[in-house]
């Protein structure tokens, strides 16, 4: 067997910028909704000091080969100054079976998480959004920032995070690299008051943000509750959206804590994916509340994995 091509995080980044990124997950809740994409439960491998090994397994369509990513995420790696996740994911031949690609999982997580949330922005929020607030200052508060900018015609940025050497060299280098002001808050509140968008990319086990807090109309997107007791959002939100979406409706009502803490009927739970293909409303009206819950699901890998080999092919 040849040995598979692999990808690391500089080819990948080099191979899908944010446009590409963004297309990729359009492609990835596309299949979803029209259900041609086959899409097994993820695993969950518990470790000590909530550590969590996952793997995603996952066919985007018939003429695409199967993807797997197994990703560890440590939260305790911060102490020996390493990134909480790291990961592979491995890319099979469509008629073979032969694995042809490994790709730096990490990588391909950070962008195609923060792509999704861009594609969930663009579907759900109001048009005329203009600022945007970020909760979480690490490697997705950031990353989010720069493809939601890709999506919305942003004016002002809001970070907040406990750490303000962090936050304000995040806000300081995101608005270098962007030419628009982002702006180290002081707390969370008063990143989040005012803001069109909301998005949250921390790993709480309690929640962030409070209803009040909310402007008419606001969007809200969380990635941070994939485990049933990470909650970013409260009750007080969730039972206050007029839209409730998630990445996959099977996976957020098993692993995603805001949605295990408050069930809702399948009626009131609506996937991403049917959002962009219209068999589900999303916002109804410019004053909604709209919560979108992201876990995680593997079409969005291998969507992300596909769209790198092709630009890699040519």
């Amino acid at each position: 067997m040849t040995a598979p091509r692999f990808f690391d995080a500089a080819e990948i980044g080099a191979l899908l910028g944010i446009d590409a990124a963004i297309e990729s997950q359009r492609r990835a809740f596309r299949a979803l909704g029209e259900k041609t994409a086959v899409l097994p439960p993820k695993t969950h491998v518990p470790g000590p000091g909530g550590a969590l090994a996952l793997a995603y397994p996952c066919r985007l369509s018939p003429d695409t080969g199967p993807v797997c990513k197994f990703l560890s995420f440590n939260p305790g790696n911060a102490e020996h100054g390493l990134p909480s996740i790291h990961g592979v994911i491995t890319v099979l031949d469509p008629e073979t079976g032969v694995p042809v690609a490994v790709l730096d999982g990490a990588a391909v997580t950070t962008i195609r998480t923060s792509a999704a949330s861009a594609v969930a922005a663009d579907l759900l929020a109001n048009p005329d959004v203009t600022e945007l607030a970020v909760l979480g200052t690490g490697v997705q508060g950031v990353a989010h920032v720069r493809a939601i900018a890709a999506v919305r015609p942003l004016r002002t940025v809001r970070m907040y995070s406990p750490g303000e050497e962090h936050r304000t060299r995040a806000a300081r280098e995101l608005s270098a690299e962007l030419g628009l002001p982002v702006v180290a808050a002081e707390d969370a509140e008063s990143a989040v008051r005012g803001a069109g968008i909301v998005a949250l990319c921390t790993v709480s086990t309690e929640p962030v943000i409070r209803r009040e807090w909310l402007a008419e109309g606001c969007t809200v997107l969380s990635i941070g509750s994939f485990e049933p007791h990470r909650r970013e959002v409260g009750r007080d939100v969730v039972e206050a959206a007029a839209a409730v979406v998630v990445d996959h409706r099977e996976t957020a009502r098993s692993h995603a804590g805001p949605i295990v803490d408050a069930p809702l009927a399948e009626p009131e739970l609506q996937e991403l994916g049917e959002v962009l293909v219209g068999t589900a409303p999303g916002r109804r009206s410019p004053a909604d509340l709209v919560y979108y819950n992201s876990t995680g699901v593997g079409v969005q890998d291998a969507a992300a994995a596909w769209a790198v080999l092709d630009r890699d092919r040519g």
